[in-house]
């Protein structure tokens, strides 16, 4: 049953601990400003961070997007045996894009009276004319063109294709594990078994660049699995990064020691996270003013509180 609260339940995920690192004021709207935002009655200010809370943006729809076709294709396959064509990607991804623009720039009303179940893109709410950057269009349309020849030719793909005996076990599930007494979210993009070779195949999918945290994101996803799946071990776990815009599969080796590195990071950044605490108890953040504002003004600009801490004159 939901409860109202005064103040969010604290968790921890690498997401969370990256926006700390980027911006302290920006953390604190992302995980205490914006609480309760979504309630008919709420106060203003709230209701206000937790839109821009659900601003998007080209970069994010569209990953976004394909995280989802991707999960729709595996398990209509794992259904009936049939994989979609290139075509027929393309189009269903074209129409979600098209579907998020129109959402932006037609339904604003809507958006913010219903911003988590409404597509508002950065680009179109902070820009001047309304409509997305020529070479940010052109960026998302060679993105399209790459990623979809990947998706169809990926490893993940290939195996789950051949004749090898796989079993699926879950996708997109939000999840919750305990560790060093802190609730820790992860949601797996794919798990399945490799049952020829007794395997277990976490699959993360990507639609950027790699980046050096990837590993750790997959650590965390593995020990979700020797939790919640105890007939596990760790030799037995494969990791796997599918980056469908370079068409790369990138297996990481993980041991004991890389899952220790990972509770040490949790627990340090746990530690500092808890320094913006007046009542760790209730989890009561300090008053903004504690939260410093970024020197990044690269980054601020991308920031969905631009207008928060660079309001219009």
């Amino acid at each position: 049953m939901f409860t109202i609260r005064d103040y969010p339940e604290f968790s921890w995920s690498l997401s969370r601990h990256k926006t700390l690192l980027q911006c302290e004021r920006q953390y604190a709207h992302q995980y205490y400003s914006s609480h309760n935002g979504w309630l008919r009655n709420a106060d203003p200010f709230p209701r206000h961070v937790y839109r821009l809370k659900n601003l998007t943006n080209l970069e994010m729809l569209f990953g976004s997007i394909v995280h989802d076709l991707v999960e729709e294709t595996l398990k209509k396959y794992l259904n009936n045996g049939h994989l979609p064509t290139k075509d027929i990607l393309k189009e269903t991804i074209r129409t979600r894009l098209n579907e998020g623009f129109i959402d932006s720039t037609k339904n604003a009303e809507q958006w913010r009276k219903k911003p988590k179940h409404t597509t508002m893109l950065h680009e179109i709410y902070y820009g001047e004319e309304k409509k997305l950057p020529a070479e940010k269009i052109k960026k998302i349309q060679d993105r399209l063109e790459a990623v979809v020849e990947h998706i169809l030719t990926c490893d993940t793909m290939q195996e789950l294709t051949s004749e090898r005996p796989t079993y699926y076990l879950e996708s997109e599930e939000l999840r919750t594990m305990n560790l060093e007494n802190t609730k820790v979210f992860a949601v797996l993009d794919f798990l399945y078994k490799d049952e020829e070779n007794n395997k277990w195949v976490i699959v993360d999918w990507k639609t950027g660049l790699q980046t050096e945290e990837d590993p750790y994101q997959l650590a965390l996803y593995a020990q979700y699995v020797l939790d919640y799946y105890p007939e596990t071990a760790l030799e037995d776990i494969v990791v796997r990064n599918e980056y469908l815009l370079e068409g790369t599969s990138v297996e990481h080796k993980l041991d004991h020691s890389t899952l220790q590195e990972v509770r040490e990071l949790l627990v340090q950044s746990v530690e500092r996270m808890a320094g913006f605490l007046e009542d760790k108890e209730a989890n009561k953040p300090l008053p903004l003013e504690y939260f410093k504002k970024t020197t990044n003004t690269f980054a601020c600009k991308r920031c969905n509180f631009y207008e928060l801490c660079f309001p219009k004159q």
